[in-house]
């Protein structure tokens, strides 16, 4: 059977265009494909109010959905950061946080719409991958006590600091 279309669909109460806008703003690649408006006879929802977004993150196919409040988000289902450099955790961090966001802890947060995001960066994975079990283990640790993750923290870890 052929697959016409394969994305992410995500489930907002009423906010799928400013999510939308702050993701295709904050990750290259990105940029919102088409806004459908809602049309008469859709429980809850205003006929010509944005209904379905369209948009591309990083190459991905996404569909944003004003559903309302029944379906909130939960951890279970995050979006997966991985930066380069610690000046990038920490602008995503910042950007992701503005207007309401939480901390959790070891790299992830919520943003103010509820969404769960991994902001990752590339050393810990490679740290996590040494080939000596005690570096990998020393570096979880280190991990397990931050929130927002700090590379120069982590390399401190891998060296026994």
């Amino acid at each position: 059977m052929p697959v016409v279309r394969f994305a992410t669909h995500l489930w907002f109460d009423d906010q799928a265009v400013e999510a939308a806008e702050l993701y295709t703003g904050l990750l290259p690649d990105s940029h919102i494909d088409r806004v459908t408006r809602a049309p008469d006879g859709v429980p809850d929802t205003p006929a010509g109010t944005p209904f379905i977004v369209d948009l591309t993150l990083m190459g991905q196919q996404y569909i944003f959905l004003n559903g309302g409040p029944q379906f909130p988000f939960d951890s279970q289902v995050s979006l997966y950061v991985l930066c380069e450099t610690q000046d990038e955790v920490d602008g995503f961090w910042s950007a992701l946080l503005e207007g309401g966001g939480k901390e959790v802890q070891c790299g992830w947060l919520t943003d103010r719409f509820g969404l769960s995001w991994q902001i990752i960066p590339r050393r810990l994975e490679e740290l996590m991958s040494d080939p000596d079990p005690a570096v990998a283990r020393r570096v979880t640790a280190a991990m397990l006590q931050m929130v927002k993750l700090d590379i120069a923290g982590l390399e401190a870890a891998a060296r026994g600091a």
